[in-house]
């Protein structure tokens, strides 16, 4: 019975000794643009929201973020925001529509640029990628560190596709430059373009003219719906580099 006994605590505590490797991990944002950008979180479905869900940077600045272990979700930057004659906080790209600078469980509104993560998913690993699918606002670069496993590529778009973005796709300010570059499927909403309907199905939705623009641009990137054999990333045991604005990466 004592041996019993003393089988059951080691496997106890070898349990909880590998549960002690799987830690929280620490996203440090980082803005290198030169003007402030406004960072926004929005956790995925049965995924509790992070404690800070949109946060002022100002240019130069970094912020580190500790993101629960099984925590999945995303992340963008809004720019050119400020408080509106209501005194709501709004944003010209990126905004989530909460009014405030926490978005509070909203997510961005088309264009902008996203990072996701499922951390600790299938096998352990996290899953990140870089999106484009939802348009384009900013550059990024998510970088692993520390990691224990997995691929661990940097992923993301280093380049500025604002001033590049097709006519129909622009979306410009007032008197002013591009703030954005829309994806056909936000732009026209026809099906092809979105892979819905009968166009829901890799088989028949493919890239498009549009989708290609931003995977020569930025080939680590989803530039549409079933663009994952080239723009999904693993990774174990990591904590993570954003930066938005980044200078060019060429490892």
């Amino acid at each position: 019975m004592d041996r019993l006994l003393l089988y059951s605590t080691l496997l106890s505590f070898l349990f909880l000794s590998l549960l002690s490797e799987v830690n929280p991990a620490s996203f440090k944002i980082i803005n290198k643009c030169r003007h402030t950008i406004w960072p926004g979180f929005l956790s995925g479905a049965n995924t509790a929201q992070l404690p800070t869900t949109g946060f002022v940077l100002n240019p130069g600045k970094s912020r580190t973020v500790t993101i629960p272990m099984h925590w999945s979700g995303r992340l963008w930057a809004r720019t050119l925001c400020g408080h509106d004659p209501s005194g709501k906080f709004v944003c010209l790209s990126g905004d989530c529509g909460s009014g405030q600078i926490e978005c509070n469980g909203s997510g961005a509104k088309p264009p902008a640029t996203l990072a996701e993560w499922t951390l600790n998913g299938d096998g352990g690993l996290d899953f990140y990628d870089v999106s484009l699918v939802d348009g384009y606002n900013l550059p990024m670069l998510v970088v692993a560190k520390g990691r224990k496993g997995g691929n661990c590529s940097a992923t993301g778009c280093l380049l500025d596709l604002n001033g590049a973005c097709p006519t129909e796709l622009r979306v410009a300010r007032q008197g002013g430059g591009a703030v954005g570059c829309r994806s056909a499927c936000e732009a026209f909403g026809d099906p092809r373009y979105c892979c819905s309907g009968a166009y829901g199905t890799p088989d028949v939705c493919g890239p498009s003219t549009y989708s290609l623009f931003f995977k020569r641009a930025c080939p680590r990137a989803y530039s549409y719906a079933y663009d994952d054999g080239t723009s999904t990333y693993t990774c174990a045991g990591a904590d993570y580099v954003i930066i938005f604005c980044p200078p060019p990466y060429t490892r």
